[in-house]
């Protein structure tokens, strides 16, 4: 591993916000293990940021604010705009999943996936491609598409009904008494109409041992209502109720019938636009304005203003994104985007 003379970037910490249950970053899987060159062609800040990005986990909230946010050196503006570079290198891409629950309600889902590895557009493609088909949880929970069936919880053993009372557990229990202490003779009516209440006792987690004690622990030397002992016992030493455990009910499995490439900044899909490097040609014409107005001179590449640093206690000026947006489009000689015009 060769020595690097970089300041050592920062990595996440373990209160990075989690995404909505189904989004946030997922990997595109086959990736290999942390190295230091994993991200050598790229500029340092966009390598810094990159490098944050691999350390998070799966459904890791990953969108350029809550990355400002949770990095202590770049702001949003900076993040966003090294996120449009990760994207162009190859690792990083939205994907726009249709789902349809085996309850036939259906539902698109933007997926973020990520590739430690650099990728190329037709490699791209062809993994959106093998999204088709796969079978996911229907409640859309963190994690890579999977196509293992959920584990459905083991039903609770229910009591068994239509029996002979004699041959209950509860009476056999209560006719056993007989035989381990002679004094609790109980009869067989005392054991029918006390059935009920061992039953309970059995119910509550109790073991037949636990009823026999409960009976004969301590009796007086001479006992002349054996029934009415018993009853009176078996009231009043009756075990706590179990706490009842609820059962998380199973996911429901749905499909994947479609999945298209998304722009990473303004979520239009291939449906409608053409997504080349993973944005749309109008996001893609403002980048490169921005891009050409650095290497033009206009903006110090080397410079990195305030907006660009993470500065919590910083107030700054309310900016509207879409007018200067518009601004940059005009001053670089491109059209107005639709409903964005001056």
């Amino acid at each position: 591993m060769v020595a690097s003379t970089k300041p050592s970037p920062a990595l996440p910490s373990p209160s990075h916000p989690m995404a909505n249950p189904g989004y946030g970053k997922r990997l595109a899987g086959d990736e290999d293990p942390h190295a230091d060159p994993d991200f050598a062609h790229l500029s340092p800040r966009d390598a810094e940021i990159a490098v944050f990005i691999d350390h998070l986990d799966d459904g890791h909230a990953m969108g350029h604010k809550v990355l400002a946010a949770e990095h202590p050196r770049y702001g949003q503006q900076a993040t966003r705009s090294s996120l449009t570079r990760i994207t162009e290198a190859g690792h990083l891409r939205w994907i726009k999943e249709h789902i349809t629950v085996e309850d036939n309600t259906m539902r698109w889902v933007t997926r973020t996936y990520w590739s430690r590895t650099c990728r190329s557009a037709e490699w791209w493609a062809e993994f959106a491609r093998q999204r088709n088909g796969r079978i996911v949880p229907g409640d859309l929970r963190p994690g890579l598409a999977r196509t293992d069936e959920p584990e459905l919880p083991e039903p609770e053993p229910q009591p068994e009904s239509g029996t002979d009372p004699e041959s209950s557990a509860p009476y056999l229990t209560l006719a056993a008494i007989r035989e381990a202490e002679p004094r609790m003779r109980l009869s067989e009516a005392d054991c029918r109409s006390l059935a009920a209440l061992a039953e309970e006792w059995l119910t509550r987690g109790a073991t037949p041992q636990d009823i026999t004690r409960a009976v004969t622990d301590g009796l007086p030397a001479t006992v002349n209502n054996p029934g009415g002992l018993a009853r009176n016992r078996l009231e009043n030493r009756m075990p706590p109720k179990k706490a009842k455990i609820r059962q998380k009910a199973a996911p429901r499995r749905a499909r994947v019938t479609r999945a298209v490439m998304a722009c990473m900044s303004c979520d239009a899909d291939e449906r409608t636009t053409e997504i080349r490097g993973g944005m749309c040609p109008d996001c893609r014409a403002e980048y490169e304005a921005a891009v050409a107005a650095e290497e033009a001179g206009l903006l110090d590449a080397g410079y990195v203003p305030d907006t660009f640093l993470a500065a919590p206690d910083a107030v700054y000026e309310v900016v509207d994104v879409p007018r200067r947006a518009a601004e940059v489009r005009a001053a670089a000689g491109l059209p107005p985007r639709t409903g964005h015009a001056l």
